[in-house]
């Protein structure tokens, strides 16, 4: 499959060195689902390293042979697009873990016929990117000139230029936060609940049994989906409008954000697996590296080489901008090289993937400052 406007290769690279997780489990061996687009220069020095949030994937950007919808960050990344594929080979992968063609819950076991199922081990962002850190070899990429990600991916992003300090040259953390709040913690356990309480979950072993906890799920995806947006976009969007002419004084969908938050889960429960939205959320509310590094932190930062684009949404409430200038002054502390952008927006935290003109600016003359000469 591909698409010639970017030059889309897709594979999946397997793995065989065993993975020491965070846990102190160990994967023996997995598989990387990941597209590229573009081509690696002969220096091998333009190559970018796009981290996906919690329900992202491998197809960042543009169609498969007869598909309509392009990836997911297809106004990003491309010919002349902030992230330009004529000058850059991008790189994007589904997570460990995931359920878009690598190595997760869905899997079978190596040299078994069982599903992992609940049996798949949490997944740090540490561990995510020392897998990543794997598919880079599997590439032979020596560097990476820009790690770019939203939300969770920018966490992976920021992970990066500490675990692999020599390995990065630019990183780029938008619509992200050095930890979650307990806010945040407790918007990921709800969700993790509905899922774990609908009849259909079976301890997480529904795949063997031929079921799907897809209420769980769906009430999932809702939640998640109301603290992406802001009042503001929903107010615009959809206001107090009725899916009918009257009320109806029944507990049916009758406003149209309702109908909207329903047709959103129940798309979501098609393509996506419910062991892996819970191994995402704990990904989320374990992420820390100011605590997980301590007093070494410091010491650390002396290897960073990265310069930072660190990125904001005034509208996005899940991760506001002040979290980002905790990242900013936990950066400049440390006398790194980091640029700052707050922009208006009324997106919410789903903001980071959408079209704006101030956005993409800022987006562009970044890379295009670090690219002049390639």
């Amino acid at each position: 499959m591909s698409d010639p406007s970017i030059n889309i290769f897709t594979d999946v690279a397997e793995i065989k060195s065993p993975l020491t997780l965070v846990s102190g489990k160990v994967i023996d061996e997995y598989n990387l689902k990941y597209e590229t687009y573009g081509m690696l220069n002969k220096e091998k020095n333009n190559a970018v390293l796009i981290c996906h949030a919690l329900s992202g994937n491998h197809h960042a950007a543009g169609c498969y042979n007869n598909e309509k919808k392009p990836g997911w960050w297809d106004n990003m990344i491309g010919p002349g697009k902030p992230i330009d594929t004529d000058k850059l080979y991008v790189v994007c992968l589904n997570n460990l873990g995931g359920c878009h063609g690598s190595t997760g819950p869905t899997s079978q076991i190596p040299n078994t016929q069982k599903i992992y199922g609940s049996s798949f081990p949490i997944i740090t962002v540490n561990d995510w990117v020392n897998s990543q850190k794997e598919l880079m070899d599997f590439l032979k990429i020596p560097s990476w000139r820009f790690i770019v990600g939203g939300s969770l991916g920018g966490m992976q992003a920021f992970q990066w230029t500490i675990q692999y300090p020599s390995l990065v040259k630019n990183c780029i953390v938008i619509a992200a936060a050095p930890k979650l709040t307990a806010q945040n913690i407790a918007f990921n356990e709800v969700a993790r609940q509905a899922i774990m309480k609908d009849p259909n979950w079976h301890d997480g072993n529904y795949i063997e049994k031929g079921v799907v906890p897809a209420q769980g799920l769906s009430l999932a995806r809702m939640l998640g989906h109301i603290t992406y947006l802001s009042d503001e976009s929903m107010g615009e969007k959809f206001g107090r409008e009725l899916k009918q002419a009257k009320l109806n004084f029944n507990y049916d969908v009758e406003f149209q954000i309702e109908s909207y938050l329903r047709y959103q889960g129940e798309k979501f429960v098609t393509g996506f697996d419910a062991n892996t939205y819970l191994l995402m959320t704990k990904s989320l509310d374990y992420f820390d590296p100011i605590k997980d590094f301590g007093d070494s932190l410091k010491e650390i930062f002396k290897s960073v080489k990265s310069k930072y684009l660190v990125i904001s949404f005034t509208s996005d409430w899940r991760f506001p901008p002040k979290r980002s200038r905790e990242i900013v002054k936990l950066l400049l502390d440390n006398e790194k090289d980091v640029s700052y952008s707050e922009i208006n927006s009324e997106g919410g935290h789903d903001a980071f993937l959408m079209d704006n003109e101030d956005y993409f600016g800022v987006m562009k003359s970044f890379i295009d400052e670090v690219n002049n000469g390639i």
